[in-house]
């Protein structure tokens, strides 16, 4: 099945612009499948590299010698994390022949690979992040119960049954513990990697515990928040911060917790199919993973997102802040006849959006239920109000 992916328009962009485009995200989340699919229908010759292979890996020994005997063909270069001396050479090529789209590099992020790319390729290339199949991308045959179960790693949605689909996260959490983050330089007892990892699926959508975190695991609190940084370095799992009025305010204050995919979340909380997940009392929360999952990767630049909470407790679920000025705010509730409550409507207020919405999960679905508060499906709000 050829799925075109959200992320073409901006590779496109880029392509004209940058002569490195790095191509960024979680393994197994189609880095690959798109580069190829791209640069064969974009470009007349390519090489493909990737470095997994020990002899791809060797043909960069002399790396210098081998890009200038194919100095007119877009060579990509997938894990590009496992040879990180690269990126010296690469800025040296690039300044002897600027041209644009001439190399394409893969991989999974870490803070080393983002901090030497950005030193020795500054202001040569562009950065687009790819992650899970989005809603927009799978819409035309979906399954929005196997997307919201399942998550959005290809292999997983595209699996034939749920139990296969299972199989395939389980192995993937484990070797992503076991191998990747080890190899992105995660130093760290995997055992410790796998309970943090399941201590963050059971706080999902609430605050961040760091006290219950370091206690459980026996280690400081700052190793805690170091590990984290690490995994959402790697695109495992994102802190979303409170809004305040003092931006300087904004990054102290405590933030919620939530996996970058709820296929993954699932597996972590033990949860066998959908309808187990139906009767967990966590599926409001891994619901509100969901959507936030999808608002992030089908968003416009133009957004930031936070969470609102005020002194008094009243919560608002997500606020699209665009400049300074806040522009949406968004309750997501796992109900077909939601209601709206007091604590929304005073967060409205104190705010003053003009654009308010509940997100439900009955599909094909909008109205009014206020005059400034809009009902509406996950997939109206995904196609007609989140951009506009």
């Amino acid at each position: 099945m050829l799925i075109k992916r959200q992320i073409e328009s901006t590779v496109d962009e880029y392509s004209n612009v940058f002569p490195v485009i790095a191509i960024l995200g979680p393994r197994q989340c189609g880095k690959t499948t798109f580069t190829k699919q791209y640069i064969e229908n974009n470009l007349a010759s390519y090489i493909y590299l990737d470095l997994e292979k020990p002899t791809d890996y060797n043909k960069l020994e002399n790396p210098q010698l081998y890009f200038s005997e194919n100095p007119d063909k877009c060579i990509i270069i997938d894990e590009i994390q496992r040879k990180p001396e690269l990126f010296p050479v690469l800025r040296s090529v690039i300044d002897e022949k600027k041209d644009n789209c001439r190399f394409i590099i893969l991989g999974s992020a870490s803070p080393d690979l983002i901090k030497q790319s950005s030193e020795t390729l500054a202001g040569r290339i562009g950065y687009v992040e790819l992650a899970p199949f989005s809603y927009t991308e799978i819409a035309e045959n979906y399954n929005l119960q196997k997307h919201f179960f399942s998550g959005g790693f290809p292999p997983a949605y595209l699996s034939k049954s749920i139990r296969s689909s299972n199989i395939w996260l389980d192995n993937f959490i484990k070797t992503y513990i076991e191998r990747d983050l080890p190899m992105l330089g995660l130093k760290a007892n995997p055992n410790l990697v796998r309970k943090l990892w399941e201590m963050l699926s059971w706080q999902a959508g609430s605050l961040l515990n760091y006290n219950t975190l370091s206690g459980s695991l026996g280690v400081s609190n700052k190793t805690v928040s170091n590990y984290i940084d690490f995994l959402e370095n790697s695109y495992i799992v994102y802190r979303l911060h409170p809004y305040s009025y003092n931006i300087k305010k904004r990054l102290v204050k405590t933030p919620k917790i939530y996996l970058s995919d709820t296929g993954v979340l699932h597996r972590l909380l033990r949860i066998t199919d959908y309808e187990q997940l139906l009767g967990n009392p966590l599926v409001g929360r891994t619901w509100e993973n969901f959507i936030i999952n999808q608002i992030r990767n089908q968003k416009s630049s133009d957004y930031d997102l936070y969470f609102f909470r005020t002194h008094a407790g009243a919560e608002l679920d997500l606020l699209l802040v665009k400049g300074l000025k806040p522009e949406m705010s968004v309750e997501i509730k796992f109900s077909e006849k939601p209601k709206v409550s007091r604590g929304f409507i005073s967060n409205i207020e104190t705010l003053n959006t003009k654009k308010n919405f509940i997100i439900t999960p009955v599909s094909k679905e909008d109205y009014k239920i206020r005059n400034n508060i809009v009902v509406c499906g996950y997939d109206v709000f995904l196609e007609k109000y989140l951009n506009i």
